[in-house]
């Protein structure tokens, strides 16, 4: 197999985990400030925007080589685009804009000095995808932002429980010092979340006891995705119906 064919240059992101966490934030705010049709324009800004970002990742990765800059161009291109019709379909969304700077600026930080597989750019990259509930729900004809960030918040601690917990299956399975952090750090959200919203709690708190059994389990990362599908369902379906 040729050196080409081992590794994309950028054009489909590895990450197959990335997808829910780019729909379900989306999907989310969309739908608990109600569909309207600036949502298209802001899910394909969305979508092309994570892709020029993984393809700046991989180019960073790589030292700035030439044959990885192409993916760059044209999704950065295409982000631009789609970002500037959104901007002028609904003009008062740009002011989010400057929120997502930061986990941005960190992701490709953390991408250029190899690093993107630490704990610090897996949990910027989740704030920013959080984030992005607030901006979908202020997109929509929602006018309670309290509710809005109530979900992002929800969106946060979940995607951000699990780094832990994936982690602790596969960079650290053989560390029980991290399982047992990933566990601690499930229950603090469960009591986190009960504050506003107990039947979500209830999901947190099955959760916590996925972080502490599972890992015991020897899954494979195929198997963790698909059962991370259905937990990412259940945590944005009762996000939705009641918080």
């Amino acid at each position: 197999m040729s050196r080409g064919r081992r590794r994309s240059p950028g054009w489909v992101p590895a990450q197959h985990g990335a997808w829910a966490m780019l729909a379900s934030p989306l999907l989310l705010g969309a739908l608990a400030a109600g569909l309207r049709w600036v949502h298209l324009a802001l899910a394909a800004f969305w979508f092309a925007g994570y892709f020029a970002f993984n393809a700046a990742s991989v180019w960073l990765k790589s030292g700035r080589r030439g044959r990885f800059a192409r993916p760059v161009q044209v999704y950065a291109g295409a982000a631009a685009a789609l970002g500037l019709l959104t901007a002028v379909l609904r003009p008062d969304l740009v002011r989010w804009a400057p929120w997502f700077l930061v986990p941005f600026g960190v992701g490709l930080w953390a991408a250029a000095h190899r690093r993107e597989r630490e704990l610090l750019a897996g949990l910027t990259t989740v704030i920013g995808s959080a984030l992005m509930v607030v901006v979908a729900y202020d997109a929509g004809a929602g006018l309670d932002l309290r509710r809005a960030w109530l979900l992002a918040l929800g969106q946060f601690l979940y995607f951000g429980g699990t780094v832990f917990y994936v982690k602790s299956m596969i960079r650290e399975r053989d560390n029980l010092a991290f399982r047992r952090l990933s566990i601690a750090v499930h229950a603090a959200s469960t009591v986190l979340v009960v504050l506003f919203s107990p039947w979500l709690a209830l999901v947190f708190a099955m959760l916590t006891a996925r972080a502490w059994w599972v890992p015991r389990l020897g899954w494979s990362p195929k198997r963790i995705g698909i059962a991370e599908i259905l937990s990412t369902t259940a945590v944005a379906l009762v996000s939705l119906v009641t918080v």
